[in-house]
């Protein structure tokens, strides 16, 4: 979706994919495993569904 006007959903996904990697990154910082696995999940779920829309997510992964 690059260079294209980006709609509601897809501002949305990418903002909650970064939201989530920098949660990810702060649990991994601090050694919270636990915490570390419900947002490796939920980075999961978010990249699934950025796929099955079409949605470039860049290579800002963690």
């Amino acid at each position: 979706m690059r260079g294209r006007f980006m709609d509601a959903f897809t501002a949305g996904l990418l903002q909650r994919i970064k939201n989530t990697e920098s949660d990810l990154t702060r649990a991994r910082e601090t050694g919270d495993d636990f915490l570390a696995d419900v947002e490796q999940g939920e980075l999961d779920d978010l990249h699934r569904l950025a796929a099955e829309h079409g949605v470039e997510i860049g290579a800002t992964s963690v």
